[in-house]
């Protein structure tokens, strides 16, 4: 378990983080949202103490030591890879850097291409690789060892969607073995499939910080998603509703004031009649990634 209390860190004038303080729990995907500059990065370099800050940083209840790096697998966002060398030698030259034995990781290299589909083999340098394979070897090299704490910044950046389906397999993989994530990703879908908790930042201040899906029935389920022959104009005429979007053929988004209203509009517009789609739900993080990225921080 990862625990920040009152997080603050400054550069000059600017207030990168103020009073910070989240958990995240073994065995459960953290997600760390905000816009660029809001202090994401600026966390993660704290907790791997690659800068000075303010503040209590707890690793399984003790500050963070020299041999816990062993544990902790960290993907930078920027790409950090050393060009001239072999897949291979990449690979086994940073797992040492964990206390690893080349010959223990040598023996999973194959493995991992293969899980990853990578196009190359061991023997490939770095360079000779496209930017979405070269992504790919930068997460081998942060999860060959099994790491108990996972840090993963904008980590599907580069990968198709089918790329990325297989990172987010082995995340929660490493999720069923135990292991503390935490990612940044721009991708609110992403972030809504994955992620157990949600921490978001605004200027560095904590915007919000609970279970993802908490935090998403707190705004309300003032979205009807629904299919009817009814026109969008008899639809606006309903109480409460605010707005309708014909999404497609006889399918409309309905935007409601207040979402006790759901069961009074299945019973008008429904009433027993068989619908392929009678959906009431939050609205989405990227809609609320929206709205509180709005909001002014005092």
């Amino acid at each position: 378990m990862l625990e920040i209390k009152n997080l603050h860190k400054n550069f000059g004038d600017l207030t990168a983080l103020s009073n910070v303080s989240f958990t995240a729990q073994s065995g459960h995907i953290t997600g760390l949202i905000g816009q660029n500059g809001a202090g994401k990065s600026t966390t993660f370099h704290s907790i791997l103490n690659f800068i000075n800050y303010d503040g209590d940083i707890k690793w399984n209840n003790h500050k963070i030591e020299e041999a816990d790096f062993n544990d902790i697998g960290y993907l930078p966002e920027e790409r950090s890879l050393m060009i001239n060398l072999t897949v291979e030698q990449q690979i086994i030259y940073l797992a040492r850097l964990k206390n690893k034995k080349a010959n223990a990781i040598k023996a999973k290299i194959d493995a991992w291409l293969n899980k990853f589909e990578v196009k190359g083999s061991k023997k490939t340098k770095i360079k000779s690789l496209s930017k979405g394979n070269q992504q790919k070897i930068q997460l081998i090299c942060t999860l060959i060892h099994e790491p108990k704490l996972i840090i993963l910044d904008e980590p599907f950046s580069g990968l198709d969607p089918v790329n990325a389906d297989l990172l987010k397999h082995e995340i929660m993989l490493a999720k069923e073995n135990g292991a503390t994530i935490i990612f940044s990703s721009h991708n609110m879908q992403n972030v809504q499939e994955l992620c157990d908790h949600l921490v978001m930042l605004n200027s560095g201040n904590v915007v919000l910080n609970g279970n993802t899906q908490n935090i998403r029935d707190s705004f309300g389920k003032t979205k009807l998603y629904i299919s009817t022959e009814k026109s969008r104009e008899e639809l606006l005429w309903l109480n409460h509703v605010k707005d309708v979007q014909t999404r497609f053929k006889n399918h409309y988004l309905i935007n409601l004031d207040n979402e006790a209203a759901g069961k009074e509009i299945f019973d008008k517009v429904i009433g027993g009649q068989y619908t392929d789609q009678f959906s009431q739900e939050p609205p989405t993080l990227d809609e609320i990634f929206k709205m509180k990225a709005g909001e002014h921080i005092e």
